[in-house]
C-alpha cells in the first residue's frame, strides 16, 4: 500500500486522532497480552518483577488511552457509514460493542488486581493495597480470561478488517490505515 494513496482511492477514512487511539489502543493490548503471557516463565527476581511492573504501568496507560478514545469517538470522533450489507453492518456493531465491553473488563479487572496486590512497581513505590487478599486468584484469573476473550474479538475484528480488504475489496481496511495521504474536502491534502 503506498503512501500516495488518496481518499478518493479508499472511500471516507477516519481522523488522525482516531487512527492514531485505534492503533495504540491495539498495540498496547498485544503488548500487554503477550508480556502477561510470557512473564511468569521467568524466574523470580529483578526481570519477572520488571516485566509484571512495566504491565501494571502499560495497564494504567492503556485505561487513559481508551478513556480518551471513548471521549473523543462520542465528542468529536468521525462516524463514518457502516460498509456492505445490513447483517454485516449488525456483525460489525456487535463485535465492536463487546470488544469495547470486554476491554473496559479487562481494565477494571487489571487495576482492582493491582490494587488488591498492592503491587510493588519497579521495588520503587508499591500501590496501596486493599480490600481482601484472598480475592487475588479469582481476580487474576478473571482479568486472564477476560483478556482472552479480549484477543480472540481483535482477531475476529483484524480478520473481518482482512476480509473486507481482500474479498469484498470495499476500503473499509483503508479507513484506519495509518500514514495514507488524504484528500481535504476542498481537493487539498490533509
Amino acid at each position: 500500500m503506498s503512501a500516495s494513496v488518496t481518499k478518493r482511492e479508499c472511500g471516507e477514512v477516519y481522523d488522525p486522532l482516531t487512527i492514531a487511539l485505534h492503533w495504540s489502543v491495539a498495540g498496547l493490548v498485544v503488548a500487554l497480552w503477550i508480556i502477561g503471557q510470557v512473564a511468569d516463565l521467568f524466574p523470580k527476581g529483578p526481570l519477572r518483577g520488571g516485566l509484571w511492573s512495566t504491565h501494571v504501568v502499560l495497564g494504567f496507560f492503556l485505561a487513559v488511552l481508551v478513556v480518551w478514545r471513548l471521549a473523543w469517538r462520542v465528542s468529536r470522533g468521525r462516524r463514518l457509514p457502516p460498509s456492505g450489507g445490513r447483517a454485516l453492518a449488525i456483525a460489525a456493531k456487535a463485535v465492536q460493542g463487546l470488544m469495547y465491553l470486554t476491554l473496559l473488563a479487562v481494565i477494571l479487572l487489571g487495576v482492582v488486581n493491582a490494587f488488591v496486590r498492592g503491587f510493588n512497581l519497579f521495588g520503587v513505590f508499591s500501590l496501596p493495597q486493599i480490600g481482601d487478599r484472598e480475592l487475588r486468584k479469582p481476580i487474576t484469573e478473571w482479568h486472564e480470561l477476560a483478556a482472552n476473550l479480549l484477543l480472540a474479538l481483535a482477531l475476529l475484528h483484524a480478520g473481518a478488517a482482512l476480509f473486507h480488504h481482500y474479498a469484498l475489496k470495499d476500503g473499509v481496511l483503508l479507513r484506519m490505515a495509518p500514514g495514507l495521504r488524504r484528500a481535504a474536502p476542498d481537493g487539498g491534502k490533509l
